[in-house]
């Protein structure tokens, strides 16, 4: 998670408003989904505000650290892992 981050930190601006960004928003997304979900089941899922492209590594990083205190098993870590590395290649950094 932290070389997806600094990759992003990395990345320039054009990268990032191509897609990098809002890749990395929609994986905050999906890991503060995750976290939520085991600890509040049955809630309506929140949303990662947008904070713009340039707190796009920092956002993956709050919501991965969120996650990663919930997570139960190997399965659950081995399938987080396996969304930020599609998410990361998807971004293209």
């Amino acid at each position: 998670m932290d070389h997806f981050a600094d990759r992003l930190r990395a990345a320039p601006q054009s990268r990032l408003q191509r897609g990098a960004a809002a890749e990395a928003l929609a994986l905050a997304n999906e890991l503060a989904r995750r976290a939520q979900a085991v600890e509040e089941p049955g809630t309506e899922p929140r949303q990662m505000p947008d904070a713009g492209m340039f707190a796009a590594a920092d956002q993956i990083l709050v919501a991965a650290h969120d996650l990663s205190l919930v997570l139960r098993s190997d399965d659950e870590v081995a399938e987080a892992v396996r969304v930020v590395e599609e998410a990361r290649a998807r971004a293209g950094v």
